[in-house]
């Protein structure tokens, strides 16, 4: 089965392999500081699913250390002024705080000859006009996302992970956001605690049928992380995780029912193997891949 794969998207577009630099805002979360909750969704580390950004505030600094960390990927023999990157916003809610501080910031990054484009993760319910305005505005010289974690079109379920607002909200913000002409990348989290493959896929189902076309979509595996209220939920009363070769299925079901323009921006993703507590098949990442495009090939 062919499919849109963020790598392929960003090849076209820039004519070269493209690298994310993981990068913090120094924001927190309303679901996190008392404004709607303070435990947050019940999945969520204290790095607030972004374990692997940097941890420092200095923005220079930052990009220096993320840049160092994805060269040793890039080939030598592409000039250092060749190397182009996105500058990912991950942890916690990038667009909830001071304004002006945010848009200095996000202005600042795209100061950087080499970062073609800006990814930043938040809420749908931490969206100001004038935020998306802005934001808008740095679209039109370079490329921005705004990736927004839905995890689950379901209310019950969204209820139990703590997620703090209802698909209302969610549409509305997509709406702003697409209306801006800003494009939206969606994040879908596979085996929540209570919800069958029926339920998974309607989430799915329900994204594909948007309007307009959704730009893209992150399937993120369910991890059980140390020190979250999932981990102890699932030590007091062990629900349901994914085999390998199920979750492989279950993301090549997914895959049939996403539009062939919209991009896969992940098929898995990665928990920090010092806080994982499950699935361990997870941990192994080469495994995982390789298994992946096993079962994609065969579809």
């Amino acid at each position: 089965m062919e499919y849109l794969s963020l790598s392929d998207y960003l090849k076209s577009k820039y004519g070269c392999k493209v690298y994310k630099l993981s990068l913090t805002s120094g924001c927190t979360c309303p679901n996190r500081d008392g404004t709607i909750s303070t435990g947050g969704c019940i999945f969520c580390s204290e790095g607030g699913s972004g374990d692997f950004a940097a941890k420092e505030l200095d923005l220079d600094n930052q990009i220096a250390s993320a840049k160092k960390l994805v060269d040793g990927k890039i080939s030598a023999k592409i000039p250092e002024n060749e190397r182009k990157y996105i500058a990912y916003f991950q942890s916690y809610t990038n667009t909830y705080g001071n304004q002006e501080r945010l848009m200095q910031l996000f202005s600042q990054v795209l100061a950087y000859p080499e970062i073609v484009g800006l990814s930043i993760g938040t809420r749908p319910d931490c969206l100001s006009d004038q935020m998306i305005s802005f934001l808008a505005e740095l679209n039109q010289t370079k490329e921005v996302w705004v990736e927004l974690g839905l995890q689950t079109i379901h209310e019950d379920t969204a209820r139990l992970i703590n997620r703090g607002y209802e698909l209302p909200v969610f549409e509305d913000s997509y709406k702003r956001l697409t209306d801006a002409g800003l494009k939206v990348v969606v994040h879908v989290i596979l085996g929540l605690p209570g919800e069958s493959e029926k339920a998974i896929l309607q989430t799915v189902e329900y994204l594909a049928g948007l309007n307009p076309t959704l730009f893209g979509i992150k399937l993120q595996l369910l991890h059980v992380l140390k020190n979250t209220a999932l981990a102890e939920m699932y030590e007091k009363e062990p629900f349901h995780i994914f085999e390998l070769e199920e979750y492989c299925e279950l993301v090549c079901k997914c895959l049939k029912l996403v539009p062939p323009e919209t991009v896969i921006h992940r098929l898995t993703g990665d928990g920090p193997k010092k806080l994982l507590i499950a699935p361990i098949w997870s941990g192994n990442k080469k495994v995982v891949i390789n298994t992946m495009r096993r079962y994609i090939t065969k579809m």
